[in-house]
């Protein structure tokens, strides 16, 4: 092989950023659902033969560790692959997140001599080799289970949605219709579905073709050998900049609501251990598997505990961007994760996990930032608003007999921070998706948005302030069932170096006389025409003294 050169290496880095950008592209684009071509909620990666991430769009952090999960169980299971295979998951045991985010990993086979050439004969025989693997990950609006929109407050993952093991959803090009036929059965919305599921194939279609242009632009051995360098220059990068913060072991604990079955103040704990260049994470101390949905798969942990690194990473060896180190398997071989099994972060099967992703894995950042802002104390901010205020709805619109189902997440504010308050508004932290405009909001469903601002003065008070929540008011123009998985309504983001707390959220009912009903942070309830669904979500913590 040849050397390694500095300037080839940064033109791969973003040839293979490339090909999840344009996956995500794609995808976006071709999707049907509100929540995959507004909000974004989708990621898309490359990986190489052997399962090793090389490179992830920015799409959604809560799906930074997991995919390769996902990819690894693809493999385990699905093995052999055939050019034209894809393989279907969303087992939350078995790689995935929760059943609404349906992942799909497809084998990239590139052509390679089979035998030298030679001058008289010309070139030789060429046979397929497995190069790389593509994944997408969208979050279905409906997925099936006990409530539309999926996200119910289930006791067991049964109850959550169609359970899909990794399979292949396509061999050698030919579909499987026995499971599309029986996915498209099980949910409420089998047209959006469908829609949706081919944006993802479509996604994969672009990344597999991209992938193989690259291979044969720069040869298939120089493409692997860079691809492997850039595994290592991040792991360089990396464990550099870990090697700047002060050696020492750092605690902090905050705690969840409620899992919405009765089960309150429920301790989400860490401690983190740094040492030369290496850092390790044990969640010892956690709250034991929820009888409700809030747990969190291990997959989840390892995400929320990426973002954190990922995020300081830059920052601290003061580059401008921390997206000059790449986003790969590189990047996180220096942190160790250790989560007690039987725990509210890694339940034992059948334990119900829908809340787990969205808000679980929120805590845990909160937690972990919050031990790292002791070792550095003038670089962390304050909490955000640490949940993602999700709101699932669906029924049967009159007017079209037409079955609908919707999920969205709710922004808010950010914590302060050292150089800063924090952003209004804003979806932050795990997730990574758009706002929902109103006209698509209106357009595909029987709602109208009656109003929608900023929760003003919701920020902690403190040098530098929290963001501010918002407030989102959705009138019902059609009975509906909806289920609501939202945190932060006991137990207040916390601020920093003598900021003070974010306010909580709130969920509210209106009434078509005008007569408001509180509900708490975790419920499933039926809602009539005429009736508002008030949502008014949580402030960022302050940072430093006023």
């Amino acid at each position: 092989m040849n050397p390694i050169d500095p300037v080839t290496l940064e033109i791969f880095k973003h040839l293979f950023a490339s090909v999840a950008e344009e996956m995500g592209v794609t995808l976006g684009r071709t999707a049907y659902s509100p929540n995959i071509k507004e909000r974004l909620d989708f990621s898309c990666a490359l990986f190489d033969g052997d399962g090793c991430l090389l490179a992830q769009a920015a799409h959604i952090p809560v799906h930074l560790g997991a995919m390769p999960a996902s990819v690894r169980a693809a493999i385990t299971e699905c093995a052999p692959f055939e050019p034209g295979d894809v393989v279907i998951l969303n087992d939350p045991y078995l790689g995935g997140t929760h059943l609404p985010d349906i992942t799909m990993v497809s084998p990239v086979f590139v052509q390679v001599p089979s035998s030298q050439p030679s001058e008289e004969e010309g070139p030789g025989p060429t046979e397929d080799h497995l190069a790389f693997f593509v994944a997408s990950r969208a979050h279905h609006a409906d997925v099936g289970g006990m409530t539309p929109g999926s996200m119910p407050l289930a006791t067991e993952v049964y109850q959550e949605g169609l359970i899909i093991p990794p399979i292949k959803l396509y061999q050698a090009g030919e579909r499987n219709d026995g499971v599309w036929h029986l996915i498209l059965r099980n949910v409420r919305t089998p047209q959006e579905r469908r829609g949706d599921l081919a944006a993802q194939l479509a996604a994969h279609e672009v990344g597999a073709r991209r992938a193989r242009e690259i291979a044969t632009r720069y040869g298939l051995p120089q493409t692997l050998q860079y691809g492997a360098a850039l595994v290592a220059y991040a792991e360089r990068l990396t464990r550099a900049a870990i090697a700047q913060i002060s050696d020492g072991v750092y605690t902090f604990e905050d705690k969840m609501d409620d899992d919405g079955l009765g089960s309150v103040s429920l301790p989400v704990r860490v401690t983190v251990t740094i040492k030369g260049d290496e850092m390790a994470f044990d969640f010892d101390g956690s709250a034991p598997e929820a009888r409700g949905s809030i747990n969190a798969v291990r997959a989840i942990v390892e995400s929320a505990v990426y973002y954190v690194v990922r995020c300081l990473v830059g920052d601290i060896r003061g580059l401008q961007s921390q997206e000059t180190i790449p986003t790969n398997a590189g990047t996180f071989a220096p942190i160790h994760v250790h989560v007690p099994h039987g725990s509210l972060l890694d339940p034992r099967p059948p334990h119900a996990v829908a809340g787990g992703n969205v808000e679980t894995s929120q805590r845990v950042v909160d937690v972990v930032f919050g031990a790292l802002a002791k070792a550095l104390p003038e670089r962390v901010p304050a909490a955000s608003q640490g949940t993602m205020n999700n709101v699932t709805f669906g029924g049967r619109d009159p007017s079209t007999g037409e079955s609908f189902a919707y999920y969205e997440t709710v922004g808010g504010g950010v914590g302060g921070g050292p150089d800063g308050p924090g952003e209004s508004g804003v979806q932050s932290h795990m997730t990574n998706t758009l706002n929902t405009p109103i006209e698509a909001l209106e357009y595909a469903l029987p709602i109208r948005v009656i109003r929608y601002g900023l929760e003003q003065g919701s920020g902690g008070a403190g040098y530098h302030k929290g963001g501010d929540g918002l407030r989102r008011d959705i009138l019902f123009l059609v009975p509906a069932q909806t289920s609501l998985l939202s945190e932060r309504r006991r137990f207040a983001p916390y601020g920093l170096n003598g900021g003070q707390p974010g306010h909580l959220g709130r969920n509210v009912i209106i009434r078509a006389d005008g007569t408001e009903l509180d509900l708490p942070g975790k419920a499933t309830f039926d809602i009539e025409a005429g009736d508002t669904l008030s949502l008014r979500t949580p402030g960022g913590g302050g940072w430093g003294k006023a």
